[in-house]
């Protein structure tokens, strides 16, 4: 069992800032269900960080698009505040480029609308053990890769993870939304043969799924656009 489902029966405090009185209305009604301490809700983003600090939340709910302030201007001036509540954002979408700079400006997690309920909870405990959470998924090890220093040329960090010139090319079309049969006939190749290559690229980058590698891609400019 993982860190963060063996937390202590004390409630997390959550701060929920989201813009559509309505759906926010019904998070926390939701996340009371589920034993979790609301103790405020904010409606626009210039309230998010004042709102912090004066409830004390551990964990705060922030809404990606959220009013008059957005979530990347939010997590900007809880950065400079050096507010110790960890941030679990919203979105409708998980788009890359997003999820990478919310993660590098102190984000500790990303979770979609339509993610279940136990997600939810899932997501908020999780990042209250101090670890990362993107799409339905725990992803520390991928986090502590997005926040290193990304100075290296792109030869060097080829040999850095030992990725094969194939693998490199493999990363490439996955990050450029590839299917394993698309890869395979792309190489003349089996799918078998794919999933070998993509297990061995997981297992040397430290990632466990597509969507993490996509992200530890960009961030580390390992792929060029797939022509």
């Amino acid at each position: 069992m993982a860190t963060w489902q063996k937390l202590s029966p004390s409630p997390i405090r959550v701060l929920v800032a989201n813009g559509h009185t309505l759906f926010r209305g019904a998070l926390c009604g939701l996340l009371e269900s589920g034993g979790f301490d609301v103790v405020g809700e904010a409606s626009d983003g210039q309230t998010v960080a004042t709102m912090a600090k004066q409830t004390g939340a551990d964990v705060i709910l922030l809404d990606m698009a959220m009013p008059r302030q957005n979530a990347i201007g939010i997590l900007k001036e809880l950065s400079i505040d050096k507010t110790p509540a960890r941030t679990l954002l919203l979105t409708a979408s998980l788009q890359r480029d997003e999820v990478v700079r919310a993660l590098k400006l102190g984000a500790c997690g990303v979770i979609p609308q339509d993610a279940t309920p136990q997600h939810l909870f899932d997501s908020i405990r999780c990042v209250m053990a101090g670890q990362y959470w993107v799409g339905r998924d725990n992803v520390s090890d991928l986090v502590k890769a997005l926040r290193e220093d990304g100075a290296a040329s792109d030869a060097s960090r080829q040999r850095q993870f030992g990725l094969t010139p194939r693998e490199m090319e493999i990363v490439t079309l996955i990050v450029a939304g590839y299917s394993n049969p698309d890869i395979a006939q792309r190489f003349s190749i089996s799918e078998q043969t794919v999933k070998h290559h993509i297990s061995h690229i997981f297992d040397k980058v430290g990632v466990s799924n597509r969507l993490e590698l996509a992200l530890f891609a960009v961030n580390h400019k390992l792929t060029e656009p797939a022509s």
